[in-house]
């Protein structure tokens, strides 16, 4: 059953604990074929954490244990970090959930991505983790994020500011936070003051601010992010790992 809008016509928040039961009796993660195409393996990452959701099944890590924890859901579609929680979007069932923590659930409509901020539809319309009206995108769009209070969205290989819709980047399989905004890259891959740090498949890379390799360690496919002072990689197994910025284990 999906929570019912309000006489308003807004959505209101559910505990999610009303829907658990059933999800847990009749509801296991999606087959990848059932999702939208890009949404296999996604990741959002900030000072409390990291989450990521593989093949539909979501998952969150904390600082500075990044104890995984992935509760029980039907398939998701991405994942995100508002503030001190961590949310998953289920477009099945047109809500988003707490990945721990407090149990709380959303009825937003079939979720396509999420950012920091915003949570966007299939169609490309938006709201806030409140289910109230936002400013969205034409299209469906594959991934967003807020870079201090600016949205961005990847929509069809476009990196998009969604304030006036402009066209930042084209031909972009990831949307890259950068220090003052977005970018588009062909690799995972966190722009710094530092520098940049790259997943390349076989190892993940420093780049100094002029583009030369500067360290490198060993590391398979998977996403990068910054966690506080730490640079954290996960992967589609969900194996996390911390590093420190010279690319030190920190753990």
């Amino acid at each position: 059953m999906v929570p019912r809008a309000s006489r308003s016509g807004r959505p209101r928040a559910l505990p999610v604990l009303l829907f658990l039961p059933l999800w847990v009796a009749g509801c296991a993660p999606a087959a990848l074929g059932e999702l939208p195409a890009g949404a296999a393996f996604r990741a959002a990452f900030s000072d409390q954490g990291v989450a990521w959701v593989t093949s539909g099944r979501a998952c969150a890590a904390r600082a500075p244990s990044f104890r995984v924890t992935c509760p029980p859901l039907p398939a998701a579609v991405d994942v995100a970090w508002n503030g001190p929680e961590a949310w998953a979007g289920v477009p099945g069932l047109g809500v988003i959930v707490t990945l721990d923590g407090a149990a709380r659930t959303v009825n937003v409509g079939r979720v396509a991505a999420l950012s920091a901020g915003r949570v966007y539809r299939e169609d490309g319309s938006a709201v806030t983790y409140a289910g109230e009206p936002a400013r969205g995108v034409a299209g469906r769009p594959s991934a967003a994020v807020t870079v201090a209070s600016a949205e961005f969205a990847l929509v069809e290989g476009e990196v998009r500011r969604v304030a006036d819709g402009a066209v930042l980047a084209r031909g972009a399989a990831f949307l890259t936070v950068t220090p003052d905004g977005a970018a588009g890259s062909s690799q995972p891959q966190l722009v710094t003051a530092e520098g940049t740090y790259r997943l390349t498949g076989e190892r993940l890379e420093r780049l100094d601010t002029a583009g030369r390799v500067v360290a490198a360690t060993p590391h398979g496919p998977g996403r990068v992010g910054r966690v506080g002072a730490l640079v954290v990689t996960v992967d589609a197994a969900g194996t996390v790992r911390a590093f420190n910025v010279d690319l030190t284990p920190a753990r």
